[in-house]
């Protein structure tokens, strides 16, 4: 005989975090168009360097939801694989941000801003409210976190 502890409990859905990492190549140059060149010199130091420098960045992205009581999953990560792949690797890989990305035609390509670009292009093929966070490893020690704020 089962103890009443052991059995499944039937009560409300469990709600989890999923996350998957990738990493991509990319160069870019911390240059913004609404400030002279002297003040981008002294704002972003090397890091303005008119050629440009790269980075292999590390991304992890995680989802939030509940957890589907057939399935087992919050999401079918083979899914998640391909949009990050569609909206990080393709776009990103191997380019030059400044040049290669459109968005960054005149947007800064921080850290800061990578993330963003990346949660919203995950935002287009995720079900809305899926995504909870894009975290990007610059370098080991430069992070930014997004969660569309």
């Amino acid at each position: 005989m089962q103890s009443c502890d052991l059995l499944p409990s039937p009560s409300k859905p469990r709600t989890g975090h999923i996350s998957r990492s990738m990493t991509f190549s990319a160069c870019h140059r911390l240059h913004s168009n609404s400030l002279s060149d002297e003040e981008n010199k002294r704002i972003f130091g090397k890091c303005n360097n008119p050629n440009g420098h790269g980075h292999n960045y590390k991304v992890i992205v995680t989802v939030r939801g509940k957890i589907d009581p057939v399935t087992g999953m919050v999401m079918n990560l083979t899914d998640l694989k391909k949009y990050m792949e569609e909206a990080i690797a393709i776009p990103m890989d191997h380019k030059n941000l400044d040049q290669d990305v459109p968005y960054f035609k005149n947007v800064v390509s921080s850290v800061e801003n990578v993330s963003v670009f990346i949660w919203e292009g995950l935002q287009q093929r995720l079900e809305e409210g899926l995504l909870y966070e894009v975290c990007v490893h610059e370098t080991d020690a430069n992070i930014a976190v997004y969660r569309g704020e």
